[in-house]
């Protein structure tokens, strides 16, 4: 079934009960008062610290999305653009697409007017949903998309150049329209990271998106009970598609605003969390206060927190150790997984498999894996390959890209570009990104492996390696280093350390800066490429 019945279903089930919160702690003064008692109090501000709706407001707020859309002409087919911060519209409106047949198109809220113009131009969208904190951005290219799309902002003080989504929606009818929608038909684009250059379009159907839900639910144990804390953008897969967990068991989500060590905690208090997920730096940044004394686990309500799991990224087995040491009983589970995959699951650790830490698991519920060699054919068990990931999450297609799309899925295996190897337990252990392989002197160094070496530094918060050019090996191996919060560090500390490594593998170069992510937590190393591949004070030295 279509992933709209979903809502429906649990407006019919359980209406009354909670379905999102939204939190923004920027937007007024610490609470002075109990959190139940501040949700009884009718917020003065435009953008209220605390929000919340039911599963039947969901619905309803979804519908009149729906109706809106179609009483200006959109028909199944046409493409709609959400470009929002996380908040309590962002999900209504993108149900509201899908209940008319159209595609919904979340876009990435760091883009510049220039990407977003690229984006809605690949994609062919229609409608562009956004809020306050893009209207310079939107209005840099209204001309542009003025011509081909109609503009709907989310929020007070609606700038000229667009409508009014309040205003719009008002008087739409709160009745489901009666449009037929199928599994095989064709529900969301989302894009790539872009880090060859500008994004490409993913197209996923509503059996993707159904397989996502279904198994997230199955792979974390999500009960009707449990409430997951949502920090991630809701733009990306990762966050979507964890809380369509939440979705397919009718359980309560909150979205928050922020990323402090702090107000986590404090959420998961307040709010009784009980499934968290994390990405690499929060954690790092959480177990950093609580070593220095700069928070504290005691007179906060953690006893129901169950679960912290981490995506997007590899993750430091040392780092979960520690988490471990402040978390006993916590349950732990990473998730692989691309956009092109529906988002995290394909390949997951599973939450009985703790021993296998730094491994990203076994194939998810529904899929199939393999690793090749550069021909395509499965390499031997132990030996590293490409992975490649096989399941009804597949994407359909890269949108209008027919060369990317025969590049990537070959014989319904979808081409991960990651570099991994299977143990003899059948656990997938991720090695690196294929493009990111440094090669030095016709050997091959993966910077994954070398950065979770670095990151077990007492001193080091996060580390990236990337490959810098060299004129006689060719590439040689760089770490950028940011230092913790308060302490000293020096080269000659760094490379006494990575006397630890094989000679080949120690990082030739060391960087002392922070180490930029993108909102998903992934190190950004395009960046760093262009960054300190020209000019590099190494080659001047030689």
């Amino acid at each position: 079934m279509p992933i709209t019945d979903l809502l429906e279903r649990n407006s019919k089930l359980y209406g009354n009960e909670v379905a999102l919160v939204e939190i923004n702690p920027e937007q007024q003064e610490p609470l002075r008062i109990t959190w139940k008692e501040y949700a009884l109090i009718q917020p003065t501000s435009s953008k209220p610290y605390r929000r919340e709706i039911t599963w039947s407001v969901f619905d309803e707020k979804a519908n009149r999305v729906a109706n809106m859309l179609l009483s200006r002409g959109i028909k199944p087919g046409q493409k709609i653009a959400i470009l929002l911060m996380n908040c309590l519209e962002w999900l209504p409106i993108y149900f509201g697409i899908l209940k008319t047949g159209a595609l919904a198109v979340p876009l990435n809220f760091r883009y510049s007017s220039e990407e977003i113009e690229y984006c809605t131009s690949l994609a062919e969208v229609d409608v562009l949903f956004f809020g306050p904190e893009f209207i310079g951005r939107v209005e840099n290219t209204s001309l542009a998309l003025g011509d081909r799309c109609l503009l709907f902002f989310v929020g007070s003080n609606c700038p000229s150049f667009a409508e009014s989504y309040n205003e719009a929606v008002s008087n739409c009818s709160s009745v489901a329209p009666k449009i037929l929608i199928e599994d095989t038909d064709e529900a969301a684009i989302y894009f790539s990271s872009g880090t060859t250059g500008f994004p490409k379009a993913i197209l996923h159907n509503h059996m993707a998106l159904m397989q996502s839900a279904k198994m997230e639910a199955i792979h974390h144990g999500t009960t009707h009970d449990d409430v997951f804390l949502c920090i991630p953008p809701l733009y990306h897969t990762g966050a979507k598609m964890h809380w369509f967990g939440s979705l397919f068991t009718g359980s309560r989500a909150v979205l928050l605003k922020g990323t402090s060590p702090k107000t986590i905690l404090d959420v998961v208090s307040l709010e009784g969390c009980t499934i968290v997920w994390l990405l690499v730096p929060w954690c790092q940044d959480i177990l950093t206060a609580l070593d220095r004394g700069e928070l504290k686990l005691e007179g906060r309500n953690l006893s129901q927190w169950r679960l912290m799991h981490i995506g997007a990224q590899p993750v430091p087995p040392s780092l979960i150790k520690h988490w471990l040491e402040y978390f006993p009983k916590h349950q732990y589970d990473t998730n692989y997984g691309l956009s092109e995959s529906t988002g995290p699951g394909c390949v997951h650790l599973g939450v009985k498999n703790i021993h296998k830490v730094g491994a990203i698991g076994v194939p998810g519920y529904g899929w199939k894996l393999k690793i090749v060699d550069n021909e395509g054919n499965p390499v031997k068990q132990g030996e590293t390959g490409e992975l490649c990931v096989k399941g009804p999450g597949v994407m359909l297609c890269y949108f209008n890209n027919p060369e990317a799309t025969r590049e990537t899925i070959k014989d319904n295996w979808l081409y991960t570009g990651d570099m991994a190897m299977q143990d003899e337990d059948g656990f997938v252990w991720l090695v690196d990104r294929k493009k990111d392989v440094v090669i030095m002197g016709g050997e091959n160094l993966y910077p994954v492996q070398i950065e979770n070496f670095i990151i077990t530094h007492p001193k080091v918060h996060d580390v990236a390696v990337i490959g810098l050019p060299e004129p006689r090996l060719g590439e040689i191996a760089a770490a950028i280093i940011q230092v913790k919060q308060g302490m000293t560090c020096t080269e000659e500390e760094i490379n006494h350390f990575c006397l630890g490594l094989p000679r080949y593998k120690r990082p030739r170069k060391i960087i002392f800066a922070d180490v930029p992510r993108n909102p998903t937590g992934k190190i950004e190393k395009p960046k760093l490429r262009e960054m300190y591949a020209k000019g590099s004070s190494f080659f001047e030295k030689e």
